[in-house]
């Protein structure tokens, strides 16, 4: 029998969908001991009593699976005590090991071969992976304007035309921070019930436009909300997100995920963190507060940038993004390189932290402008 030299050739080959796909990718190694103004995480980490809680898990508790009992509950009674006029069971709720997971679930469940997925662009870059893996057509309609507009009616009309398998609505919008009112998310979700809505509302903490205060799934039973404890509470590193929904929806999406996707160690921090509620409040507060001073300080200067929905804003820098980005790094700061993003040419994506930390970003990046 000949014996073939190259061992490549008998590897299994992967399916098609794989193996032309061009896989999400972002900068994880090396970015500690830096102000991590790149990935709109929160910048202080998290509460006391998340810390607190995780130093006291057992021995036991790190040798057993996981237990989820009660976290579904404590989310819901987070989010009424919120927003009254929040009306969800803990039916409706699923845990993911982050809202990646939760991503790339729902399109395990929902996206067929051939099928199409509508969103926008620019948008978050995990959303047209997640399509290409399942054989997905994408179809992506770009903001409007100077101020990114959200495409309402070309969506719109693309729904009733093409009935697309899912619709993905990042609110506000990773990168450009657009808002889009939950009224007219509400609308769109109506138009076609064979189009799964999935509105990304990770940043919705820092404009407060959720469709959670106005929907009821049980009368539209196409809407999938994602939320995350990342941006806010601090908890990026230990990866937990969830989706609210119709029930029904949410059973489907949960039988593609294993037993114990999620750590003890992140359902020990998301209890804590939601028992903390107002340290959040607290983060967010200063954020916003540094956003309008750092807006007042653009503004003054007369530098091009885009500010609006999101714990992030978006940097035309005379210099350029790259020579820009680089200087910042030798000064202890990280950014996000917009350059390669459409219409986004010569920009860069800054998160917000506290005033401390953009009063230190700006003092660099004047110097840089020679302002």
């Amino acid at each position: 029998m000949e014996t073939r030299n190259n061992s490549f050739l008998d590897t299994p080959k992967p399916r098609k969908e794989i193996e032309a796909l061009n896989p999400y990718s972002a900068p994880l190694e090396g970015r500690r001991n830096f102000l991590r103004l790149d990935f709109n995480e929160n910048t202080i980490g998290p509460s006391p009593l998340v810390t607190k809680a995780l130093r006291e898990i057992s021995r036991e508790g790190i040798a057993i699976y996981p237990e989820y009992s009660g976290l579904k509950d404590k989310l819901v009674k987070n989010l009424k005590n919120q927003q009254r006029s929040v009306n969800i069971k803990s039916s409706e709720i699923e845990i993911f090991n982050g809202v990646d997971a939760a991503i790339n679930a729902i399109f395990h469940a929902y996206g067929e071969n051939g099928e199409i997925m509508l969103t926008t662009s620019p948008t978050f870059g995990y959303y047209a992976p997640c399509a290409h893996m399942r054989g997905m057509q994408i179809t992506s309609i770009p903001y409007e304007g100077i101020d990114f507009q959200y495409p309402f009616k070309k969506i719109c009309e693309l729904i009733i035309q093409t009935r697309p398998k899912i619709l993905l609505i990042c609110n506000p919008n990773n990168p450009t921070g657009t808002r889009l009112n939950p009224e007219k998310i509400i609308e769109i979700s109506k138009l076609s019930s064979k189009t799964l809505v999935v509105v990304d509302e990770l940043y919705e903490a820092f404009t407060g436009d959720s469709v959670l205060p106005l929907v009821n799934f049980q009368e539209v039973s196409n809407l999938v909300v994602l939320r995350s404890l990342s941006k806010t509470a601090g908890l990026a590193g230990l990866r937990i997100g969830f989706t609210i929904g119709n029930s029904k929806v949410i059973n489907i999406i949960n039988r593609v995920t294993g037993p114990y996707d999620v750590n003890s160690f992140a359902v020990t921090a998301a209890f804590a963190a939601l028992q903390d509620q107002s340290y959040i409040d607290s983060y967010v507060n200063e954020v916003l507060e540094a956003r309008n001073w750092l807006k007042t300080k653009l503004d003054k200067h007369k530098i091009k940038h885009h500010i609006n929905g999101g714990n992030y804003f978006l940097l035309w820098p005379k210099l350029g993004p790259t020579e820009t980005e680089k200087q910042l790094k030798v000064s202890g700061i990280l950014v996000r390189n917009m350059d390669k993003k459409t219409n986004l040419k010569g920009s860069l994506r800054i998160s917000i932290g506290t005033v401390e930390q953009m009063k230190r970003f700006w003092s660099v990046f004047k110097l840089i402008e020679k302002i």
